[in-house]
């Protein structure tokens, strides 16, 4: 929710009426006084957003009715958790989220979904009667089980306290899993170095303009080999290295001198320190710190180098500076395997239809209990070692 982040997106025409991205920023005001404000979107299509709605367009159309344009409040192509709804207290994020939905009404548009929101937003959402939907993803959490200790206020017959903190090292982590996860990543780490692999890092400032364009060929191959063109064009991560560039880090694999791969992960914090080292954990700032795993591409194929490029090493990265979690993005319940536990992410909608709104409601909420069950199941299948 950066302005440098948005204005990116816009400017390089990335995210503009033209790719189906009509923004609409929508204030707030008390008087001379802002009191909230969020970034929306008009879209005439369902890209980009990772929280998937074609069906509901589908069945709009099978009707005869018009599904697009329809309200987005999302950060374009960023299945990131976070505030959507930037307010100075509850009551105005409440009357905002209540002013998008009579703005839209008003506006005759078919619909209004707010994407990834934080807690803050899903209460503001349910007071102005959105219905929401459950997705899920996986995060990587900095936390190394400690031995049980007694804290002070504890008599000796009360239960001990089971501590938490971060992982001393790669050693340790690997350690915390199952034999077999642990075996498992082992051998994929062995097939990336056997093959003659080698990977270096850049943070921030550090990171070349040759590295940035090398990353572009290998993030647009990906994408033409997938028959899509890319969402983000060349001249949006130049700008993020011109204005966000702290907020970036790099990873380059290198075969026989030669650069084969690149990963792309987004940092949250400033000021990380270190950045072509191997860092440290005497940031008081890293405990808070979030990483996440955004972009990936390939000129050569190594088998196990998507793994250890985007899982392995930004794990043992944030490991060795002290990182509280790293964010996997969408999807994707391989990346269990890799410590990855599931987390259950929140959007919210409204629908003007009164009828597509109670069956879409009606599917929310089974579709709730699927996701429930889902985490259930997931749950019963961790890869860490059980007590």
């Amino acid at each position: 929710m950066r302005h440098a982040y948005l204005l990116a997106l816009h400017a390089s025409g990335s995210a503009t009426p033209a790719t189906g991205w009509t923004p609409r920023f929508v204030t707030l005001w008390r008087g001379d006084a802002l009191q909230a404000a969020c970034a929306l979107f008009l879209k005439n299509h369902s890209y980009g957003e990772y929280v998937f709605d074609w069906a509901w367009a589908n069945a709009y159309e099978q009707h005869g009715l018009a599904y697009y344009p329809k309200a987005v409040a999302a950060v374009p192509f960023t299945p990131v958790p976070g505030a959507r709804l930037l307010a100075v207290d509850a009551v105005a994020r409440e009357a905002l989220a209540r002013a998008l939905v009579h703005w839209c009404e008003a506006s005759g548009l078919s619909s209004l979904h707010l994407l990834f929101a934080n807690d803050d937003d899903v209460a503001a959402c349910q007071a102005a009667s959105l219905m929401l939907r459950h997705t899920v993803q996986f995060h990587w959490h900095n936390t190394s089980p400690a031995k049980p200790t007694q804290l002070a206020s504890e008599s000796a017959h009360d239960h001990p306290t089971v501590a938490t903190a971060p992982f001393e090292n790669y050693d340790q982590f690997l350690n915390s899993l199952s034999q077999d996860k642990r075996k498992k990543i082992k051998q994929e780490r062995r097939k990336v170095a056997d093959a003659g692999v080698r990977f270096r890092w850049s943070l921030g400032a550090d990171i070349a303009n040759a590295d940035w364009d090398f990353f572009y060929r290998c993030y647009e191959r990906t994408y033409r080999e997938h028959g899509n063109p890319p969402y983000l064009n060349r001249d949006f991560f130049q700008r993020m290295a011109d204005t966000m560039a702290e907020h970036w880090l790099l990873f380059v694999a290198e075969r026989d001198g030669r650069p084969i791969a690149t990963s792309l992960i987004a940092i949250s914090q400033e000021n990380l320190g270190g950045s072509s080292a191997s860092g440290s954990k005497n940031n008081a700032k890293a405990a808070e710190t979030v990483a996440y795993g955004r972009y990936w591409g390939a000129l050569e194929r190594v088998d196990c180098l998507h793994f250890e490029a985007c899982y392995h090493q930004p794990i043992a990265w944030c490991i060795a500076n002290g990182v509280a979690r790293f964010e996997g993005g969408a999807q994707g319940e391989h990346k269990m395997a890799r410590a990855l536990m599931p987390v259950k992410t929140t959007s919210a909608h409204w629908l003007a239809h009164p009828a597509f709104s109670d069956a879409v409601a009606r599917f929310l909420e089974r579709e709730g209990q699927g996701i429930d069950n889902y985490l259930d199941d997931l749950g019963e299948r961790t890869p860490f070692r059980r007590a």
